[in-house]
């Protein structure tokens, strides 16, 4: 049940009822030449089509924009900062809990939000409510297995498995001319990046936080090669997902609040 196609008195009587919400969170921004600029919101919006017919749960509208500052120099990237994606999403579980809401499931496309996310995990916990943030990306990894080579580590950024959901939502939306290798850049030729935001020296990772184009020219990054998505491998993850979510949703709603 979406709550932008119900009327304030569903609503009401919904609140009487449920304590469950689902609030879904993506980003607007650059996921490599080949891959469209919502991508991290297309994906947990057509996770939750497959998962509306499986639950009773309350589906709030996703919220389009995150925090994705590295990002931003590449044309279409729409940032909005931590200080206002905490704001709005804040406004956003505020006003579901003044309705009767105390059971979260924030379903997050981005991992950029994930410290606004851990922020309200906290501040709702206050109110006697309980938040549980679900990063799609990670869940499905662990739920479907690795890509071809079963190698032990998740998805990266534009890589493979964000490329196969999006075929799965839209082959037309992969551009599959512009699928390439992503080399890493260096910081000096003794400072390799080893990923998107650490450096690599004498074997240690150190964190470093750079715009992505210093780090890569595409904009995509990972071990999971985009040539290798399929939109049969994207299905599969988008329904892994989904399963997962009913599943999870109805063990949620038992557990006691305060």
């Amino acid at each position: 049940m979406r709550l932008e196609r119900i009327t304030w008195p569903q609503a009401e009587a919904y609140f009487k009822e449920h304590d469950t919400v689902i609030v879904p969170i993506g980003s607007t921004e650059c996921h490599g030449r080949h891959m469209p600029l919502g991508t991290d919101t297309l994906i947990p919006n057509r996770i939750l089509d497959v998962l509306e017919p499986k639950t009773d749960a309350l589906i709030a509208p996703t919220m389009p924009y995150g925090c994705t500052d590295y990002l931003s120099v590449y044309p279409g990237t729409i940032s909005l900062g931590y200080d206002v994606t905490y704001q709005v999403m804040h406004a956003i579980v505020e006003g579901l809990r003044s309705h009767g809401a105390r059971r979260f499931v924030i379903l997050n496309g981005h991992g950029g939000n994930n410290a606004v996310i851990e922020r309200l995990e906290l501040e709702l916990q206050k109110e006697g409510c309980i938040a549980v943030p679900i990063n799609w990306w990670t869940l499905v990894w662990d739920l479907t297995g690795d890509w071809e080579g079963r190698r032990p580590w998740h998805g990266g950024h534009g890589g493979a498995e964000e490329t196969a959901a999006v075929m799965a939502i839209d082959k037309d939306l992969v551009d599959y001319s512009e699928i390439a290798d992503s080399p890493l850049k260096e910081l000096s030729p003794d400072l390799p990046f080893s990923s998107i935001n650490t450096i690599r020296f004498k074997d240690v990772n150190l964190p470093i936080r750079r715009y992505l184009k210093d780090v890569s020219d595409n904009g995509w990054f990972g071990d999971d090669h985009p040539k290798y998505a399929t939109a049969e491998w994207g299905e599969e993850l988008i329904s892994a997902a989904a399963d997962y979510m009913a599943d999870f949703i109805e063990v949620l709603k038992k557990v006691p609040l305060e």
